[in-house]
């Protein structure tokens, strides 16, 4: 990987001396869903993580991280920072408030920090993958690393199955 294609993401890891790798993947612009990344990194689609940016009634912006293949309980979200209620913001907030577009959001150098809350099911991974803040670029990461640096906390947010 070339020195100059490091992301800003990227940059605060090194300035924190945190360790990581960036896996590049095939960027599908039709497909920027998690189960097409974890597929072309041939890993497990529970390992990929996204990163979802909610609104909150009470306290404003958060930030969730879980895994791919899941949906966040917004209930649980909400609960866990404490607000009544949130919602996802719109796609057309997403770059304003986070400095990412869709598909390239990390939770590593936001324009401003979140409250930040990962899924307690990341610790189950010796590494996780996460967005390193462009599309077709992830951090293969310690989860307990990550979520130091970003100051997050591990919480349940998985929404339960319904068959």
């Amino acid at each position: 990987m070339k020195k100059n294609a490091k992301t800003n993401a990227a940059r605060l890891l090194d300035a924190a001396e945190i360790q990581y790798e960036l896996i590049p993947y095939e960027v599908d612009e039709t497909d920027l869903g998690a189960q097409h990344i974890a597929d072309q990194l041939g890993e497990d689609i529970d390992q990929v993580f996204k990163t979802l940016i909610l609104q909150g009634d009470k306290t404003g912006h958060l930030v969730c991280v879980i895994p791919g293949a899941e949906e966040v309980d917004l209930k649980k979200a909400a609960k866990v920072s404490g607000n009544k209620k949130v919602d996802l913001i719109p796609m057309k907030e997403l770059l304003p408030t986070t400095g990412y577009i869709r598909g390239g959001c990390s939770p590593v150098g936001m324009k401003k920090p979140f409250p930040t809350f990962m899924d307690e099911s990341c610790i189950l991974y010796d590494y996780i993958y996460v967005s390193a803040g462009v599309r077709g670029l992830q951090f293969k990461i310690h989860p307990q690393a990550l979520a130091d640096f970003v100051g997050a906390e591990l919480v349940d947010l998985i929404a339960e199955k319904t068959e």
